[in-house]
């Protein structure tokens, strides 16, 4: 590291970005009242004081609150981009020059620079980790074992995380408590579905400015996440073949009205196809093998791996970037394939990630997860746990109430009746 670069802090890539990055952050926060909320609340109460906070997340509008809500807490905070291609850059100038926060993230950033990123994360000395994909967490845990000691928890709000979480504690090797927040009910059934769902059509539209109506969309993965983006398709008049490898999610897309089938034959069939497992390789050589001449290929899975792309680079006479965030492969045999945003998130690498109204939502499980977690220093033995339902129920009565939106209310003889076991029919 520079002397320059020890004595700012902070690496983004242009701090002169920064007014307009404040204006986007504050445009953001108008549809982020249960954050602002919280934000109000940590900010009296301070519950963060003395604790020194990683978060490894998307440097967008919405993460920016978290951040901001996190340092009225009392927290001693920096953040690092989790993906080389979800920085908005003008944000991250933002948090430094306006909010004070110190941030080490720069769209498009080389795999050499996010490293370097996570490791000047840890030589923070966390107690408190917020992780988007488990990667600080596995660095942590695989080179730094004495800075254990330190930690009083962690966050993770995906899928791909939780699944390696599972896996190292599983191993043993998981030796503090982990908040799932991909999981919680105000989570996972409106960030993954209706935020994957639109910011994932979001971003192929502003890439190629395609027409989805009559184009057959195939969608690997029926999670949450895939059931977000098969349904906004479909209802843009795209034809949606779902290829999964779950029978009951399979069952679930056929009664849905959509096509199932094996991706090797999805494959010939497809003009747009969307990778959303978290597996590795789900698009691969034989299926890039059958594919129509100008298919398009991107992923909204949280790694670069679901796609292939280093067979079909190898495959490729010329690869060309034909519009932003647009790669044309040329095959040997005339034939092209389309891939958007290098294969990596393409709601964030070409568009601008989930809207804000249901970050507000995520971003507040990971705010009230990790007030949890301190709140419950020494007393949560190492494992994976649920965000409580009460928090999760004070979420989206929050957000009703946002909305505007009433609720009925039990009456007693309701409340006797469903806590009784002697009545009847």
């Amino acid at each position: 590291m520079s002397v320059a670069f020890v004595k700012l802090n902070y690496e983004v890539k242009d701090i002169s970005l920064a007014p307009f990055g404040k204006q986007r952050i504050e445009w953001a926060g108008r549809e982020m009242p249960v954050l602002k909320s919280i934000q109000e609340n940590f900010a009296k109460n301070k519950p963060f004081a003395g604790i020194r906070l990683v978060a490894c997340c998307h440097v967008t509008t919405e993460t920016a609150h978290l951040a901001i809500a996190l340092k009225a807490g009392g927290a001693d905070a920096i953040l690092i981009a989790s993906n080389p291609l979800s920085t908005q850059d003008d944000v991250a100038a933002a948090l430094v020059s306006e909010y004070g926060i110190p941030v080490f993230a720069i769209k498009g950033e080389d795999n050499e620079t996010y490293h370097r990123h996570v490791q000047i994360a840890l030589d923070h000395k966390p107690n408190i980790i917020i992780d988007d994909g488990c990667d600080v967490v596995a660095t942590l845990v695989k080179e730094r074992p004495h800075q254990l000691n330190d930690i009083i928890g962690t966050t993770e709000e995906t899928t791909t995380g939780i699944v390696r979480l599972q896996a190292m504690f599983k191993d043993g090797v998981l030796t503090f408590p982990a908040m799932n927040v991909n999981d919680a009910e105000t989570k996972h059934f409106f960030d993954n579905r209706y935020g994957t769902g639109q910011s994932t059509l979001d971003g192929i539209i502003r890439a190629t400015n395609i027409l989805l109506a009559g184009k057959t969309v195939v969608v690997a993965g029926y999670g949450w996440c895939g059931k977000g983006v098969a349904m906004r398709a479909k209802g843009l008049g795209s034809n949606i073949i779902v290829t999964e490898i779950n029978p009951v999610r399979a069952i679930e897309a056929a009664m849905d009205g959509f096509r199932v089938m094996p991706m090797i034959e999805a494959a010939a069939l497809g003009d747009i196809f969307v990778t959303v497992t978290g597996n590795k390789h789900v698009i691969r050589a034989e299926h890039f093998a059958v594919m129509k001449d100008g298919a398009i290929v991107s992923n909204s899975g949280h790694f670069d791996i679901e796609i292939d792309l280093k067979f079909l680079a190898g495959q490729a006479s010329e690869v060309k970037e034909v519009r932003n965030f647009t790669q044309e492969y040329r095959l040997s045999d005339g034939k092209s394939i389309i891939v958007i945003g290098e294969g990596r998130l393409v709601n964030l690498a070409a568009a601008e990630g989930h809207p804000s109204a249901v970050m507000d939502m995520s971003f507040a499980n990971q705010a009230l997860g990790v007030e949890y977690l301190v709140k419950n220093k020494g007393k949560l033995t190492p494992g994976i746990y649920n965000i409580p339902q009460d928090l999760d129920q004070e979420i989206a009565r929050l957000k009703l109430e946002a909305m505007g939106i009433s609720l009925d209310v039990l009456t007693k003889d309701q409340l006797e009746y469903i806590n009784s076991w002697t009545s009847g029919t």
